[in-house]
Formats: structure tokens, C-alpha cells, sequence
């Protein structure tokens, strides 16, 4: 059974119909990512799926006793306020050091628990957001343009984060994310959206399709077939390392190819 699955979804929002009959679904285990241009409806399809909108027709099915993480597009927290990162992860509910010390290992920031979160760089703090949807041992984990402000580098190293995550707690990975060169490496199944599913499948098929090349043309093709060539292999901790590294160094020689942040 799939964590959740979408049929005919339509999602208006006062007079405009945001979403269109869109099927979706997400297995455990998987990655799968939305793209699409600004207004296209990517937050609005992810607010749909944690219950926050309200479908105007279709059908949505979560999996029995579903559990969601879910890491926004943004927070603001005053700076002024004296909070650490232990703290803010035990709200709205309490936690525990325990649970709150192996999120942040997962999450890849072990040594932040005592730290203040204003004293938090942008990666970091990313990576605290992350620790906190962790908490629960999600069944699917949500991302909404998660690395924004971060970043190349810190972006990549986010979302390699995000693969050993996956790894490691057997959760699905739902993101939306503009950075179509990285998206695409990190991915099992790309959406692309425009108020509906215009092409859906694998990375290889999302980018040679003629709905995706329409609106974000084929500069992605270069980039994801380096991406692709080092994400499909299999190394050794040292020559993995020196080849993302690698890659990193040659993601500047491509031009980086951005979507506006959906507004919906």
C-alpha cells in the first residue's frame, strides 16, 4: 500500500482552481521530487497531503497511522529570544535529550544541543529543522524548498544528508525544491507540476520530456548525466568523497537553471 496516494486531487482556493486532477503517489522508501514554476501549485500539493488544505474534489489516501515530518520553506525566530537548539526542538511538544540527541546525529549535527539558535549559521540551522522533523522516525519525511538560502555547497551536503536519511530510517522523501541540477541526482521519481502533472517518472524521462524541456528547457541534461554517472556507482568512502567533490567543482561550470519559489 502506497504512504499516500492522490486521485483526481483539485484544490481551489478562492476563486482560482490551483490544482488539477492530480494523481500522485508515494511509496515507502522512495524519493520523489516536484518541480515546477512559480504559482504552479508545489506548496499548495504539499499542504493537501499533511491536511492543512482542504481538497475541493478528489480523493487522498494516507497509509493507516501515517507519520509525516515536515520541514518548511522557512521559520523565523527572533534572534532575541534565548532558545537553544534542544529547547526549540521540544516544541510545540516535549521530547527528551534522548530523542533530540539522535535526531540531531541524523540529521548530521550532533554537538548543536546546547548551542543558541541564534548563533546558528544558515546550513545549520536547516539541519535543526531537519533534527526536528526527525524527532518521530518519520513514515514520510516533507521538504518545501528546504535548502533555500543555503549555498551550492551547503545545498549539496543537505541533500546527501537527505539520502542517508533515507538510508537509514526507510522513510519516503517528498521534496520541492528549485535546484533542478541537484534535484535531479538525488531523486528516484520526479513530478513535474503546472497546476497539473504535466510529465511524471523517472529523472532520465522527467528531463527528455517535452512538457519539462518547455518550461525549464534542456540545460538540466548535462548536469544530471554527471549526477547521475557518480549517484548510480557504488565507492569506497575516499573515492566517493573525491568524486562528489569532484562533481561539486564542475555544477560552477554549468549554468545553474532556478524556478521562482512557488508563492501558492
Amino acid at each position: 500500500m502506497s504512504l499516500v496516494s492522490a486521485k483526481a486531487l483539485c484544490v481551489r482556493v478562492g476563486s482560482r482552481e490551483i490544482l488539477q486532477q492530480v494523481d500522485f503517489e508515494i511509496e515507502r522508501g522512495e524519493i520523489v521530487t516536484i518541480v515546477g514554476p512559480n504559482g504552479s501549485g508545489k506548496t499548495t500539493l504539499l499542504r493537501a497531503i499533511i491536511g492543512a488544505l482542504p481538497l475541493t474534489s478528489g480523493e487522498l489516501c494516507r497509509a493507516p497511522r501515517l507519520t509525516i515530518g515536515y520541514v518548511p520553506q522557512r521559520l523565523h525566530i527572533d534572534a532575541t529570544l534565548p532558545m537553544t537548539v534542544e529547547r526549540f526542538m521540544s516544541m510545540p511538544r516535549p521530547a527528551g535529550k534522548l530523542a533530540c540527541d539522535a535526531a540531531l546525529i541524523e540529521a548530521g549535527v550532533p554537538d548543536l544541543s546546547n548551542r543558541q539558535m541564534s548563533q546558528l549559521s544558515g546550513g545549520q540551522f536547516q539541519r535543526v529543522l531537519l533534527a526536528r522533523a526527525l524527532i518521530g522516525k518519520p513514515d514520510l519525511l516533507i521538504l518545501d524548498e528546504a535548502t533555500q538560502g543555503l549555498d551550492q555547497p551547503g545545498s549539496a551536503a543537505f541533500y546527501r544528508q537527505i539520502e542517508t536519511v533515507r538510508r537509514t530510517l526507510g522513510c519516503a522523501v517528498l521534496m520541492v525544491s528549485h535546484e533542478l541540477h541537484v534535484v535531479m541526482s538525488a531523486s528516484d521519481r520526479v513530478i513535474c507540476l503546472n497546476g497539473h502533472v504535466c510529465c511524471h517518472g523517472t529523472p532520465e524521462v522527467v528531463a527528455s520530456a517535452p512538457e519539462y524541456r518547455a518550461l525549464f528547457g534542456s540545460g538540466t541534461l548535462g548536469t544530471l548525466a554527471l549526477y547521475r554517472h557518480h549517484h548510480d556507482h557504488n565507492h569506497d568512502e575516499h573515492k566517493h568523497k573525491h568524486e562528489h567533490e569532484h562533481a561539486n567543482k564542475n555544477e560552477h561550470e554549468h549554468q545553474r537553471i532556478d524556478t521562482n519559489k512557488d508563492v501558492n
